[in-house]
């Protein structure tokens, strides 16, 4: 069984944990519908990308 060759202290076990935490998804507000939507994704109700459309609105 592998045994630690030293101790990893509480503070050394945090540091390494620090990167670890989740964070929430960012959400704006669309321009044109006021709906909102996660940035630099495509807005799936309308079908919208930075003004252009590239897909199909939904109906």
């Amino acid at each position: 069984m592998a045994v630690p060759k030293s101790k990893i202290s509480k503070s050394r076990r945090g540091q390494r944990r620090a990167h670890d935490a989740l964070t929430a998804t960012n959400y704006v507000e669309d321009k044109d519908s006021g709906e909102l939507r996660r940035q630099h994704h495509v807005d799936l109700k309308s079908g919208m990308y930075r003004g252009r459309q590239i897909l199909q609105p939904k109906d």
